[in-house]
């Protein structure tokens, strides 16, 4: 496979992108390769500057979902286009999307749009812990929920664990906050409740673990977080994509 330009292009990147690349997944570092520098995509398809065609399963990471350049996407965003890009005040649209958001999911009552992941786990553990008044967040080991910082925690010696910080630049004392358990495991969140009890704001989970390769909840899992936070009066998120 041709790769020519892609590389040449990444060496143009490094120059003045840290690392030439604007998010660490896109860096290739984990399959031991340069990244593919992407021109156009129709479809199911992406294709590179050298010419090279790809099927895409990410549909980067999950907006795509109707294909690349579909036909009546592009002609709502022509549209919308033609009336402004950004307004940074109310627009209708923002209220129409919500209620069709409410309308549709039994479980939600409200929607804040937000501009990533990151910010919206961010936003939902602030509101976790100033509804409880509460600083500790359980999450599990494994998952992923963004580049806050005190998410970027891996485990210690132990598979329950007070969390240490997995980047530079991440205050041990943010990470302190954090307590890991193993994914699919109740009783290790109910070690941790009973150890911090009235320290815990919430629990955080991928509802299906996809961080770690596609992981299914086992039978009543996420139902036995929801009666261990409602007995502790923590909150649960569910931080699916």
């Amino acid at each position: 496979m041709k790769n020519q330009k892609s590389t040449q292009l990444f060496k143009n990147a490094q120059k003045v992108i840290p690392g030439g690349v604007n998010s660490p997944v896109r860096a290739f570092k984990s399959v031991a390769a340069d990244p593919i520098f992407i021109q156009k995509a129709k479809g199911p398809y992406l294709y590179d500057e050298d010419g090279n065609r790809y099927i895409d399963y990410c549909l980067s990471w999950g907006p795509m979902i109707l294909g690349h350049a579909n036909i009546f996407v592009l002609s709502g965003v022509e549209k919308a286009m033609s009336k402004g890009t950004s307004y940074g005040i109310p627009t209708v649209g923002e209220t129409q999307l919500a209620e069709m958001i409410v309308s549709a999911f039994a479980s939600i009552d409200e929607v804040r749009l937000v501009s990533s992941g990151t910010e919206a786990v961010m936003t939902a553990i602030r509101l976790a812990r100033g509804a409880t008044g509460r600083d500790k967040v359980i999450k599990f080991i494994g998952g992923y929920h963004g580049h806050v910082d005190h998410m970027l925690v891996s485990a210690g010696s132990g598979l329950m664990t007070l969390g240490s910080p997995s980047s530079p630049g991440v205050p041990a004392d943010f990470a302190k906050h954090t307590l890991l358990a193993p994914y699919n495991n109740p009783e290790a969140v109910m070690e941790l409740f009973k150890e911090y009890a009235d320290q815990i704001a919430a629990v955080i989970v991928e509802p299906i673990a996809g961080n770690m390769g596609t992981v299914l909840p086992k039978p009543f899992f996420l139902n036995e977080l929801r009666t261990l936070c409602n007995q502790h009066k923590s909150i649960l998120i569910f931080d699916e994509v």
